[in-house]
């Protein structure tokens, strides 16, 4: 984990306790270590490609004001850009940039499951996406050239936006705060914190932003695994009845009786521990990975990481674990899917969930063990870790 230099004497723990999800903070050169070789050209490149998304935001000269346009683009879309006022966005470039996915090192004192990606957007000069908000946390890295931010931290509402437009713009923006960002500078946003960020000549700017799903796709996400794998089949049973003088009342104990049978299913606490992860690990649907049409076998894969020395984790792989010593098991959870372990598997999850390159001497002590050799196997079988001559 790289270490990210707060200002004004903040460490990690100051940050997440003042800072995260309340308020903007500014950090003037914070990323000393990291640098950024991607140039605009290999962005244009990227989002010419059909499995990455991308989008062209135009603010003037287009369709309609603020009109989004989007990817796979080919050249000649570049060719008859204005020039100004024009913002090229993708997103993910961290799953395919290995030098990008570096940027996320210095955010680890975050939970992983939280991150979401590394989207990198090119403006030419006065380009930006317009005011607006976001729902989500964002640090906002300056990787080239220049950008003004303004910020306002007003409460908006989702009638104030702009109506009939592509994107989510905010009529009147009156700043609160402002700053210049230069080249390794980086500005930190909380959610729903209305911003405008606008180059000052040709600039490029890595957001790395967090997952943030509303409750109505948590909820919705869960009563369908419910219903798919462990909602009862039980119908619903009357409590105790007297009779009645007013048959069309619904009494409370009725209700409770359903409110009742509801909690149950609720109260399934490992199952829903294991929801929960797999959930959050989920990978988007461009992004998904797929077993292996060739499956080795424990020994066979023993052997070959024993020749390769090192395995890289898949750049698509969302890994989180949990410990639940109750049942006996930890859980590891990759990409909505689960895998089991013994409690007493020690350093061996934080250890595999950590590291994006696992060296062979360092796990071999685990792999003469078949129940960790065995899980290894499966993670390689299922895609999620391979060797540096496989393909994606």
């Amino acid at each position: 984990m790289q270490n990210l230099h707060f200002p004004n004497g903040l460490n990690a723990e100051k940050f997440l306790a003042e800072y995260w999800q309340r308020k903007p903070l500014l950090f003037r050169n914070p990323l000393a270590e990291f640098q950024c070789g991607l140039e605009a050209d290999e962005l244009a490149g990227m989002a010419c490609e059909e499995a990455i998304e991308s989008r062209l935001v135009l603010e003037k000269h287009g369709a309609t004001p603020w009109e989004a346009r989007y990817g796979p683009f080919d050249e000649d879309d570049f060719s008859d850009l204005p020039d100004s006022r024009w913002t090229l966005l993708v997103q993910d470039v961290d799953k395919h940039l290995p030098e990008i996915a570096k940027l996320l090192d210095y955010f680890r004192f975050i939970p992983d499951w939280r991150l979401d990606d590394v989207m990198v957007s090119y403006a030419v000069d006065q380009g930006s996406v317009g005011p607006h908000i976001d729902d989500y946390d964002v640090f906002l890295f300056q990787a080239k050239g220049k950008r003004r931010w303004k910020i306002h931290s007003r409460p908006v509402s989702e009638d104030e936006f702009i109506p009939d437009l592509d994107l989510r713009i905010l009529p009147e923006f009156k700043a609160e705060q402002e700053w210049l960002l230069e080249p390794g500078d980086m500005l930190y946003l909380p959610p729903n914190v209305a911003h405008w960020g606008i180059a000052e000549g040709e600039c490029i700017t890595c957001s790395v932003g967090f997952r943030a799903p509303t409750l109505h796709e948590m909820a919705t996400a869960w009563f369908e695994a419910a219903l798919e794998s462990r909602m009862p089949r039980q119908r619903y049973r009357d409590p105790p009845l007297k009779p009645q003088s007013a048959p069309g009342e619904i009494l409370p104990p009725s209700l409770n009786e359903f409110k009742a049978m509801l909690e149950e299913c609720i109260r399934h606490g490992q199952e829903n521990d294991r929801w929960f992860g797999r959930f959050v690990t989920e990978a988007k649907e461009h992004l998904q990975i797929y077993p292996r049409s060739e499956q080795l076998t424990d020994k066979e894969f023993h052997n070959r990481f024993r020749e390769q020395a090192v395995i890289h984790r898949h750049s698509y792989a969302r890994m989180a674990f949990s410990r639940n010593e109750h049942d006996g098991y930890d859980t590891l959870f990759v990409n909505g899917q689960h895998y089991t372990l013994p409690s007493d598997s020690g350093d061996f999850l934080p250890v595999v969930t950590h590291y994006r390159v696992l060296h062979f001497g360092y796990l071999q002590e685990w792999l003469e063990q078949p129940v960790y050799l065995s899980l290894l196997c499966r993670l390689y079988n299922d895609g999620h870790i391979i060797f540096k001559d496989d393909t994606e």
